[in-house]
């Protein structure tokens, strides 16, 4: 490969399945299977690389264009955690090319019609901590394979269609389901038709209004709001605490937690007169 027949390639694959290709070559280019467009949908910045296990480093960016990567899917979290792969590839001779890049779209940001999204190395995942975290509260997902709880059968989720929406964020009901007062404050709102399907969000308050209503908000607004006739589901919430996992949920036998471990000011600070001192 030579200085003057020498290109850049990138594929970014969505969760959905959808693959688009991109080249700074003036022409189109074609290679394992993908169409690489000759076209501004994305750049990319030089990779700082890592040697061992150190994450790989750098930031993709380009316009936000309809037929490419949009502003609305940006906004929909339809890019987050994409596959993304870069190549050095001779135009000349596709065959002749080298990955230079395998990783994942990380942090999404918009403005003045262009965006940037961080490049996340396939290391990236051992920044996570891993093994079991000993705390007085529940380490598991509500509804998770630890948790065990069947959410639809207990009549811990529901499905509602909004009717009234302020700020994006907070949704107001005159028809609700029967539940408990705050029975979804920390849990779930999701999206479940419409252009912003698929959407989700934590729940910050459940507040029953006068004359039966309902008031739930979130703690920020989604990226795409809901539209009236769209239809929610909305899953109880878990405050991880023994207390809740018995009174509320009645699963005790799978809560995740140790309730009874002593805190930390127990073992810390030595009691005058107790069995610590």
């Amino acid at each position: 490969m030579t200085t003057t027949t020498w290109a850049r390639a990138w594929m970014i694959r969505r969760k959905d399945g959808l693959v688009l290709g991109f080249t700074d070559h003036d022409a189109a280019l074609n290679f394992e299977g993908i169409r690489f467009r000759p076209d501004h949908g994305m750049s990319a910045r030089a990779l700082v690389q890592g040697s061992g296990l150190s994450v790989d480093n750098s930031e993709a960016a380009g316009a936000l264009s309809d037929d490419a990567i949009s502003e609305r899917d940006i906004l929909a979290g339809r890019w987050d955690a994409a596959e993304l792969k870069m190549w050095e590839v001779d135009w000349s001779d596709t065959g002749k090319r080298r990955l230079t890049f395998a990783g994942s779209l990380g942090e999404v940001s918009r403005a003045n019609g262009e965006f940037r999204a961080e490049l996340r190395g396939l290391a990236e995942p051992l920044n996570s901590a891993r093994g079991r975290v000993f705390h007085p509260r529940c380490s598991a997902r509500l509804g998770d394979g630890c948790c065990k709880l069947d959410l639809v059968a207990g009549g811990f989720q529901t499905e509602i269609v909004v009717e009234g929406l302020e700020d994006g964020r907070i949704f107001r009901f005159s028809q609700f389901p029967d539940a408990a007062p705050r029975w979804f404050e920390g849990g779930v709102l999701r999206v479940l038709s419409g252009e912003a399907a698929d959407l989700q969000g934590k729940i910050k308050n459940d507040v029953t209004l006068k004359g039966g209503g309902r008031e739930i908000e979130l703690w920020q607004s989604l990226g795409l709001s809901p539209q009236p006739s769209d239809r929610l589901r909305l899953v109880a919430g878990c405050d991880k605490r023994a207390a809740t996992c018995r009174q509320k949920f009645n699963n005790m036998l799978n809560f995740r937690g140790f309730p009874h471990l002593p805190s930390e000011d127990w073992l810390l600070a030595p009691q005058v007169g107790s069995r610590n001192g």
